[in-house]
């Protein structure tokens, strides 16, 4: 089902699309937060590190602050007129989605929250804001913001305020502000990896018929990863490469529809398909822990920081066994 690098060269998420994202809401949406949101952290943020800032500068966190509200505002008025407004209102109310897509949904909505809490910590130091109140405010912006889409989907008939989407959203802050409090420093970092898959094609209403739509919409191509950074655990003294990082990952396959008793075993043109979880172990790199001079390389490798590098990884899959690709993505 899913191909390993070997076979399908992958591709890097598109970061200018973002008409096309908002319409692709609601299974999309987390994704087109994150690249919208984490659009507006100032250069300087991405440039350098976040703990050389030690003046409070009123200017620049005005200037932070308008700009978050302003895109958080934009981005709500774009999908409640190019998504919401084609379904019927009704009054805000819950919905249980917790046994759908076998949970991917939930990770993604986990790590958004997460990589949106690095925004808004790295925006707040760079204007001066001190460690502790960037921590608490900036890890808390995924959680607020993802809130307020929960209640748009709340006030829409057709789904509702998914409390397992919030529990997911609220985990992904906590997560970030957890080991900021521990270690003043992200040593587990959640990172997003994707190859398309072969189940697209059979639902390509609801997988994605190209790969900007099927990047963000096919559960069966993305996988999840916990990247943990091996010499951040040791003595301060040790010699261990200090970007080598080793990863655990979650994935799912073998879905064409969201529910399980929809579908557990069933075809997709001449092969059969049995709907399965799968976890992963890899090495990895940090590029943010790269020692370089270049501001350039420092900026582009904390913007895609979230991307899981190709490398040669150990699968279990529950319904399959085990798997060794000598490259995954």
């Amino acid at each position: 089902m899913k191909r390993t690098f070997a076979h399908k060269v992958s591709y890097l998420m598109p970061l200018h699309n973002l008409p096309l994202m908002l319409l692709m809401k609601k299974q999309a949406s987390n994704f087109a937060v994150l690249i919208f949101l984490t659009a507006i952290l100032p250069p300087a943020a991405a440039q350098q590190d976040s703990t050389t800032y030690t003046q409070f500068n009123k200017k620049k966190c005005i200037l932070a602050t308008t700009a978050i509200v302003a895109a958080s505002s934009v981005s709500y008025i774009a999908l409640d007129e190019l998504w919401y407004n084609n379904y019927e209102r009704t009054s805000l109310h819950s919905f249980n989605d917790n046994t759908e897509w076998l949970q991917m949904d939930k990770v993604g909505h986990f790590m958004t929250s997460y990589q949106l809490g690095i925004a808004g910590y790295e925006t707040f130091r760079w204007c001066g804001m001190d460690e502790k109140h960037s921590t608490w405010l900036g890890g808390s912006l995924g959680t607020i913001y993802l809130t307020g889409l929960e209640i748009l989907d709340g006030r829409s008939k057709a789904w509702g305020f998914s409390w397992g989407d919030e529990t997911a959203n609220f985990s992904g802050s906590l997560f970030f502000i957890g080991q900021q409090l521990l270690w003043n420093e992200q040593r587990v970092k959640m990172k997003f990896s994707f190859t398309p898959s072969s189940l697209s094609h059979c639902r390509p209403e609801v997988l994605g018929e190209t790969f900007s739509q099927q990047i963000l919409k096919d559960y069966n191509g993305q996988t999840y990863w916990m990247s943990g950074n091996i010499s951040s655990f040791m003595s301060s003294e040790n010699n261990f490469p200090k970007w080598l990082n080793m990863a655990i990952g979650y994935g799912a396959d073998g879905m064409t529809t969201a529910h399980d008793y929809a579908e557990s075993v069933g075809t997709c043109g001449d092969q059969d398909i049995t709907r399965t979880r799968q976890f992963f172990l890899s090495p990895d790199i940090d590029l943010t822990r790269i020692n370089t001079r270049s501001k350039f390389l420092k900026s582009f490798f904390r913007v895609i920081s979230f991307v899981k590098l190709p490398f040669p990884v150990v699968e279990y899959s529950v319904d399959k066994g085990w798997f060794v690709h000598s490259f995954y993505f």
